[in-house]
């Protein structure tokens, strides 16, 4: 089962920094897509709306905002929203707006993060979409070096903003990190060569020539997760990838990314994802097939 996602070809020219446009709907109705620019997408009265963002689906709340990377599959549908006055801002700009040796000053850092991070999909907390919303709808009222500056100096008041949290799981849109860590580097390329087999904290601590409680304390400090929850993490990526890409059967997908339970890979995927494994096939499937 091939999902085919419409490459879209997005409003926003060469000679443009970015371009942004509002809608009042009562539905949703553009299917599952992706585009090289990065998206900032802000919505409002639509609760009850599905979400779908690379391997994450969950239905969403009567406002939200949302960064999209770089080719990063999504598409939000009406679901269960009654609301005949859906309020949708969206804004995209160039993936290479800011040249990279840009993003690498020091005053530059917490944006660059969250662009890297952007490439996983992320999703802003109430009250910091609370702060931004008015300049976001009043964006499209300033014009030429002073409208740069403000989107800007949005996004790096949204990089500097409390809880936001990452959508979609890594492996499955080939998301690679820079943790500014060798070891790292290497414990994480190992455990994505080798996801498909048991992994256990001592292998991977010797990788890196440190004991397993340093190491266990040093991968959470630069990663922010534990090693386990990594891990898995890492597999259900994989899974996800494979429900919607391949025919094999659930039992297939789970032997296939390291379970060794269908029971427990059950578990835990409803734990992560909101809903089964099977739910999640025909979730991600149903009315997001489009042919090209």
């Amino acid at each position: 089962m091939q999902t085919n996602i419409l490459r879209e070809i997005t409003p926003l020219t060469s000679s443009d920094c970015f371009t942004i446009f509002t809608r009042v709907k009562s539905e949703f109705d553009f299917p599952l897509h992706c585009h090289e620019e990065l998206e900032l997408n802000f919505i409002l009265n639509a609760k009850g709306a599905k979400r779908v963002v690379g391997d994450h689906i969950a239905e969403i709340d009567d406002v939200e905002l949302v960064l999209v990377g770089s080719n990063l599959p999504h598409v939000w549908q009406t679901h269960k929203c009654k609301s005949n006055e859906i309020r949708e801002v969206t804004i995209q700009f160039h993936k290479d707006l800011f040249d990279d040796k840009f993003l690498r000053r020091n005053q530059l850092s917490f944006i660059r993060n969250m662009l890297e991070r952007s490439a996983r999909g992320i999703i802003f907390s109430k009250p910091t979409i609370e702060q931004i919303t008015p300049r976001l709808i009043a964006l499209n009222q300033k014009q030429g070096f002073d409208s740069v500056l403000e989107l800007l100096s949005i996004l790096h008041d949204l990089s500097v903003s409390r809880n936001m949290h990452t959508l979609s799981d890594a492996p499955f849109n080939n998301v690679e990190f820079s943790y500014n860590s060798r070891r790292i580097g290497k414990a994480v390329d190992y455990m994505n060569q080798n996801f498909q087999k048991t992994i256990t904290l001592t292998e991977v601590a010797r990788l890196a020539n440190m004991t397993d409680v340093s190491f266990s304390r040093f991968f959470k400090t630069r990663t922010g997760i534990t090693f386990m929850d990594s891990l898995l993490e890492m597999r259900l990526g994989h899974a996800s990838r494979l429900l919607i890409d391949t025919t094999q059967s659930v039992s297939e997908v789970a032997y296939n990314c390291g379970f060794n339970n269908i029971s427990n890979f059950n578990r835990l995927f409803k734990k992560k994802k909101g809903c089964t494994p099977k739910e999640f096939r025909e979730n991600y499937s149903y009315g997001n097939r489009v042919f090209i």
